[in-house]
């Protein structure tokens, strides 16, 4: 029998009204575990799976190490305890909490950020906890549900209007930005400080050391009686003397059970008929992405301008609130597959999963398409693919110059692009462009010395949301090169090389230019002018089109001829010539690791005069 079986188990005595044992400060030292016994072994496991901040040894109060002490000196000579987690630094805490929300989130994708937090907090408490939204009150409605259905106390703050009683109303002090943080030490367990716009005050010139000083001190105090200090503001701004004791949500934008209400009320307060079926999914896609604030305006201004909800007004609305964030434009579907000459095969896939994004095909349970990276010289249809995206799947697409994300400040990189991630996310479905990513990560090797990491930073982020967050997107990526991308994104992705077009994609670029300027192709030589410009790219072709319309419109307004078109050919020289070794090398570097979109052109070899000899013997004998 093993030994430890007739080791006796004494019964658990229940303790009643155990959470009602006060906290108090006992002042006594950590001390190590790891020399005090040779019957307790520590072995930190958050230490072990790298958490951020986590300690290799493990330290308990002065008194509760000597009780340890004591239990293990009574275990049989064979036996020791193993302690695998002890006190932990706000550092891990922090880790933990971000761990658990992210889990959380991958696990009910659907959930609002209010409801998620809420299930975090059963695992892991966190003191500080940063909220970016610029909507005040939908996030305090959020706080005030929380509040309510945990039994917590709810006060807010603001310079403005001191310290209220966010349940009630009533006012508690006219506290300052310092004021009320000793406000906080006095508040009872179980409360929420909500702080308005405090990242205001958290900096050297403004709030000062004091300040600071009384935050941490605030942020600790919260630790040991269960209270938390939220600062609600519309961008992240830490100092690093406190960020580490806080953790940071991005609230989302609100989704379309919300968006819904709010166009409900102002049905309800214009006395106007609610929307009903394929008009009302209308109105909630063009508004999606919107905050409730900005989408109430776009809904009053449809109104003021057409005397009724139209979804183009909203669209409208919402594409001019994207562009405010400056980062994320909304590009409209005026490019169709047909305005592409060639990239036959690229068109053919991308036209393949044209429904995906369909309510039948989400009924059905098809998960988004794999988005796509397309690789060539510049000028050869990669915008344009694209641009086409979104009239091939008839969702919005939305561009994100890849060369934006990156700001000189720390962390505004990361921010920026989860504020791109969280506008898409909100819109969706829908396809997110990010156009020349190659020129932003070809620093990623040396990213940890050149620029404090930030790259890898970004980049982690961007598989992370395409991996576990990227439901209802399509990404489209478009550079010139592919050495300079980590291999994970490329992973992530179809690539698809764009090469210069061919003789019948040349032709195919001349019948449409010429048709976009209203003229009839069927009046020029088109053989003749794809082999003219053969060796250029679609944008050269275009060039070269304008030039020479402006030569005839020079010369008595005329129209343009051939010989016109021929003769502006020589003022270029071809992208084959200019830019031959890259191309030649960027070949061989996509070779057997993307896929052509263009059919390759067909070589036909002319018979010799001895092939024709062998071919009239071998029908002779026949």
């Amino acid at each position: 029998m093993n030994r430890s079986s007739q080791i006796p188990i004494p019964g658990l005595k229940k303790i009643d009204g155990w959470k009602s044992i006060p906290i108090v400060e006992c002042y006594e030292c950590l001390v190590s575990l790891s020399t005090t016994s040779a019957q307790i072994a520590v072995i930190s496991a958050y230490h072990e799976s790298g958490v951020n901040g986590a300690l290799s040894d493990a330290y308990l109060r002065e008194g509760v190490a000597e009780r340890l002490i004591k239990a293990a000196e009574l275990l049989p000579s064979n036996f020791r305890f193993v302690v695998l987690d002890a006190w932990r630094p706000l550092e891990v805490q922090a880790a933990l909490f971000e761990r658990m929300f992210v889990k959380n989130r991958d696990l009910h994708p659907e959930w609002p950020v209010a409801d998620l937090v809420k299930l975090t907090e059963k695992y892991a408490a966190y003191p500080g906890i940063y909220i970016i939204s610029s909507e005040e009150q939908r996030v305090e409605s959020m706080l005030k549900g929380i509040a309510e259905e945990l039994s917590y106390g709810l006060q807010a703050w603001s310079l403005s209007s001191g310290r209220i009683d966010a349940l009630t109303g009533a006012a508690v002090g006219e506290d300052n930005e310092i004021g009320v943080l000793d406000g906080f030490m006095g508040m009872a367990e179980k409360s929420i400080l909500l702080l308005r716009d405090y990242h205001l005050f958290m900096s050297a010139e403004t709030g000062g050391p004091m300040l600071l000083r009384k935050l941490k001190d605030a942020l600790l105090h919260a630790k040991t009686v269960n209270k938390t200090i939220i600062i609600l503001a519309p961008l992240l701004k830490l100092p690093p003397e406190v960020e580490k004791l806080f953790t940071v949500t991005e609230f989302d934008l609100p989704n379309r059970v919300e968006l819904r209400q709010v166009l409900a009320n102002l049905c309800e307060s214009t006395e106007r008929t609610m929307p009903l079926n394929g008009a009302l999914e209308s109105l909630l896609d063009a508004a999606s992405g919107l905050t409730t604030p900005e989408a109430e305006d776009a809904f009053a201004l449809s109104i003021i301008e057409t005397d009724a909800f139209t979804p183009a007004v909203v669209a409208r609305e919402k594409a001019n609130a994207v562009k405010k964030n400056g980062l994320l434009e909304i590009v409209g579907n005026g490019v169709r597959p047909e305005d592409i000459g060639g990239l036959e095969h690229l068109l053919t896939d991308l036209l393949s999963k044209r429904d995906i994004f369909t309510q039948a095909a989400r009924d059905y349970g098809l998960p988004s398409p794999r988005g796509i990276l397309t690789v060539g010289n510049p000028g050869t249809g990669k915008s344009l693919t694209a641009q086409a995206c979104g009239n091939i799947f008839n969702v919005p697409l939305l561009r994100l110059e890849a060369g934006k994300i990156f700001a000189s400040h720390v962390g505004e990189s990361e921010k920026n692009w989860r504020t791109a991630f969280a506008t898409a996310k909100a819109i969706a479905p829908c396809i997110l462009w990010v156009d020349e990513v190659d020129g932003v990560f070809s620093g990623a090797k040396s990213s940890g010395q050149s620029d404090g990491g930030t790259t890898n930073r970004v980049i982690k982020a961007i598989l992370q949301d395409m991996q576990f967050n990227g439901e209802g997107i399509f990404f489209v990526f478009t550079a010139n090169d592919i050495d300079g991308l980590p291999d994970p994104l490329i992973d992530r992705l179809d690539v698809w090389s764009v090469d210069l077009p061919t003789d019948a994609e040349r032709e195919a670029i001349w019948r449409i230019h010429i048709t976009k300027a209203k003229r009839d192709p069927k009046a020029y030589d088109i053989p003749l002018l794809a082999k003219a410009t053969t060796g250029y790219s679609g944008r050269q072709i275009e060039q070269v089109w304008f030039k020479a319309m402006t030569t005839a419109f020079n010369a008595e307004r005329r129209e343009a001829t051939n010989t016109d078109i021929i003769d502006a050919t020589k003022r270029f020289v071809a992208t084959s010539i200019t830019m031959a070794e890259a191309i030649d090398a960027r070949r061989k570097r996509l070779h057997n690791r993307a896929t052509p979109a263009s059919i390759p052109e067909i070589t036909v070899i002319k018979p010799t005069s001895n092939i024709r000899k062998l071919a009239a013997g071998a029908n002779g004998k026949n």
